[in-house]
């Protein structure tokens, strides 16, 4: 029956409004409202033309009708009844605050739009793990994780800062709380910290809706790392020879334990703490120092190299080139230096520059580029360094034979000729060829091949070598006909035409005979100065028939000449050259004038006087004359070169003889010529003997014999 009268009742109340004058509404309703957790809520609510009962429902229950609300004590309204305000205000708002709320007039019937009441709970404050003083190592990765726990609604954000700049490279991981437990949120930062990070804020900081500014945590990083190094020469550039100081310093946590020195990775011995002193040399510039320094953590190492000034030293000799003919050569060598050295070409001897750089190229080479090349360096800014390295080129091609010079030959004597042949590659055979044969090596008939080495090649036309062919008793024949030298290699071959020259023997005969002439005039000479002297001296003498003697003046070597008598019984003593008489040699008249006669008994002559001068004696005690000259023509006189013999001063003694000439008991003293079994290496100088023995057979007992 209630529930029938309410609606009655209000259908009479707005007929009656209508008729007595404005009927109730509100003049302000409640709006949605967010509220912090613990902070006061207030719904508005304001109603005209209306002084019944006002009240409010939550979630569409009815709070009551009073003021105070009494059984919520949180809860109550506020306002100015008389206007109409009906204001629903919660202290402090709780979580279960959160509801959609109504205001009612309900004897007018009049409801409000709903608001909706939001609580908000703010975060807590966040929490870094290992804070508020995070250890890391530097250079290692590391994650720093940031968690706020609660029911906050909503869920915060987790943000990373540093200086006040946001942090970037963060992770965001919430947890759903489980019944019973409050809810989490975790935000991890990824950082490789360094050594600049050492003492740093970090500031985790939770913000949402509820708390916009958001709540902070701050923590301090404290960093463990290894050495910072920095290294430095003082001075940087220096000249070869100067002294340079190394200093390494280093920053670390912890602190530096030691210091080690290394110079191109090699331990420099002795060397400890953060000074180092040396004397720069050229490999500083390629051998860079370095210093490592350590601590608890770790160690770090620095290194620098100096810029040392130094002459061009050599690195890379060039090498030998051997090519063929029309082929390109090449040539490199390698200097180094600081700053970098000029390197030039040349040929040995010449001062045209052929090139620069390392290498050296010439195109299509001939026999005329065969040599020495040399690579040179210009010495340095200090003056120091700098040289030269040379390498032989050998252009490979036919042989080059040059015919030599020979010294003419007499007829039936030995001769020879000789040739130079450089080749590269080296010849294959070197061969002599005449009219009626050839001859390559060893021995035929009177011809003997010999080779040499040559003592001095060209430079780069390959090795040479000296062929010559021996001659043993020359014919006319050979002074007329051509001797071919020829060699030959892979390459082609070459030749040289020789020739023997003759030589006569008028000039030997000449000089034998003006030889001979002056011999016997200053023999005569002596002999009448000698006689002239005896003859003034034994002008008041008697002379007796016995044997007397003359010695001759100037006579020092004590060589005597006996007759046959005196050689028989051996009882005269020699006392120098003296002249024999077999009665007395001068008679004395008695008007004071001497008789000429003749005190040899025949020797010495009015008309011709027959001497003999002995350069030697025979056994036997004749003498020693040559025999006809085995290379004159039959018939012709006998001759001997006394050339070498000028010089000395001969024995001389004076003989008798029965008839005018001489004889000597070895008529065979000179024989024909023999070939020997070697010759010995040849003379290249010009105009000298080809050979090392005389011309003419030298006899052991030469003697001059003249006829006057």
């Amino acid at each position: 029956t209630l529930r029938m009268r309410v609606p009655a009742l209000l259908v009479l109340l707005f007929c009656f409004r209508g008729s007595a004058g404005p009927s109730p509404h509100f003049l302000q309703q409640p709006e949605d409202l967010v509220v912090l957790l613990g902070e006061e809520a207030r719904l508005r609510c304001a109603l005209g033309a209306y002084w019944g009962l006002v009240q409010w429902t939550k979630s569409g229950l009815a709070l009551g009708g009073q003021r105070d609300l009494p059984g919520w004590s949180r809860y109550w309204i506020s306002g100015n009844v008389a206007n109409g305000q009906h204001d629903l205000h919660i202290r402090p708002v709780e979580l279960e605050d959160e509801a959609s709320y109504e205001c009612q007039a309900t004897q007018a019937g009049l409801r409000s739009r709903p608001a909706q009441l939001h609580v908000l709970v703010p975060p807590e404050v966040p929490q870094v793990l290992g804070g508020p003083s995070v250890s890391l190592i530097a250079g290692v990765p590391v994650n720093l994780t940031c968690r706020s726990r609660g029911d906050a609604r909503p869920t915060p954000e987790l943000l990373w800062f540093r200086d006040g700049v946001r942090l970037d490279g963060t992770t965001f991981h919430q947890t759903l709380p489980k019944e019973g437990t409050p809810g989490s949120v975790e935000s991890t930062l990824t950082l490789t910290p360094s050594s600049h990070d050492d003492g740093a804020t970090l500031v985790c900081r939770a913000r949402s809706q509820a708390l916009p500014a958001g709540r902070d945590t701050a923590i301090t990083l404290s960093l463990q790392y290894p050495p910072e190094v920095t290294l430095s020469a003082s001075p940087h550039t220096v000249q070869e020879g100067e002294k340079v100081t190394f200093l390494c310093q280093a920053t670390a946590q912890p602190p530096v334990t030691g210091y080690r020195w290394a110079k191109g990775g090699s331990p420099v011995l002795g060397a400890r703490g953060p000074r180092l002193e040396v004397v720069a040399d050229a490999s500083f510039l390629t051998e860079p120092v370095s210093c490592e320094v350590s601590n608890a953590v770790g160690s770090a190492n620095r290194s620098t190299a100096l810029d040392v000034l130094f002459g061009p030293i050599l690195q890379a000799k060039p090498e030998p080139v051997s090519v063929d003919v029309g082929e390109d050569a090449s040539f490199s060598c390698a200097w180094r230096g600081n700053p970098l050295p000029r390197v030039t070409w040349t040929r040995r001897g010449g001062a045209q520059v052929l090139g620069s750089g390392a290498a050296l190229r010439l195109p299509s080479v001939g026999p005329e580029d065969a040599g020495d090349y040399v690579c040179r360096a210009e010495p340095g800014l200090s003056g120091q360094g700098g040289g030269a390295a040379e390498a032989r080129l050998t252009v490979n091609a036919p042989p080059v034979v040059t015919a030599l010079h020979s010294e003419p030959a007499f007829l039936r004597g030995p001769a020879r000729l000789q040739c130079l042949v450089f080749a590269s590659p080296a010849p294959d055979a070197v061969v002599w060829s005449w009219d009626e044969g050839f001859l390559e090596t060893g021995s035929r008939g009177r011809f003997l091949v010999e080779t040499f080495p040559a003592p001095e090649g060209r430079g780069g036309q390959g090795p040479g070598l000296i062929s010559v062919l021996h001659i043993s008793g020359t014919q006319e024949s050979d002074f007329s006909r051509n001797f071919n030298c020829s060699a030959r290699n892979r390459l082609g071959e070459g030749g040289a035409r020789a020739s023997l020259g003759r030589r006569d023997l008028l000039p030997t005969v000449r000089i034998v005979a003006g030889v001979a002439a002056a011999t016997t005039t200053l023999l005569m000479v002596i002999t009448g100065v000698a006689l002239c002297f005896w003859r003034h001296g034994k002008a008041s003498a008697s002379f007796s028939e016995q044997k007397n003697l003359m010695r001759i003046p100037g006579s020092s070597d004590g060589c005597s000449s006996r007759g046959p008598e005196e050689e028989e019984t051996g009882s005269r003593e020699d006392r120098g050259p003296i002249v024999h008489t077999d009665h007395s040699d001068l008679v004395l008249e008695e008007e004071g004038t001497l008789e000429t006669k003749d005190p040899t008994n025949g020797y010495y002559k009015v008309r011709g006087v027959s001497v003999s001068l002995s350069l030697g004696e025979a056994p036997g005690g004749g003498l020693f004359l040559p025999p006809p000259s085995p290379i004159g023509p039959p018939g012709a006189p006998t001759f001997y070169d006394f050339n070498p013999h000028l010089g000395m001063v001969p024995p001389c003694r004076l003989y008798r003889t029965r008839a005018g000439y001489l004889t000597t008991p070895h008529p065979r003293a000179f024989t024909s010529y023999i070939k020997p079994a070697s010759f010995g290496p040849p003379d290249l100088a010009p105009g000298t003997p080809p050979f090392p023995y005389a011309v003419f057979p030298t006899p052991s007992h030469p003697r001059l014999q003249t006829h006057v």
